[in-house]
């Protein structure tokens, strides 16, 4: 039986920081595309004015009363 190239203890810390790393990646994407950040000034230099009264930005939602229109999404840059 061969040497392994890392310790058999180091798996679980590699795989909590792969993924932290992850999921940091992924937030940090959600959040590039939010109606508050302006991508392009010439084209839709006010992107959260498109929002209806009815749609909601959050990841979660507890209140359905709000946001039964539906969930905003960036069609456009």
């Amino acid at each position: 039986m061969g040497k392994l190239p890392v310790p058999v203890e180091t798996y679980p810390i590699i795989a909590i920081i792969g993924g932290a790393i992850g999921g940091a990646g992924w937030y940090l994407a959600r959040l590039a595309q939010g109606p508050e950040v302006v991508w392009d000034r010439k084209n839709n230099p006010h992107p959260w004015q498109d929002i209806k009264p009815g749609q909601t930005t959050k990841l979660l939602n507890y209140n359905d009363q709000v946001g039964t229109e539906g969930k905003w999404s960036r069609n456009r840059l």
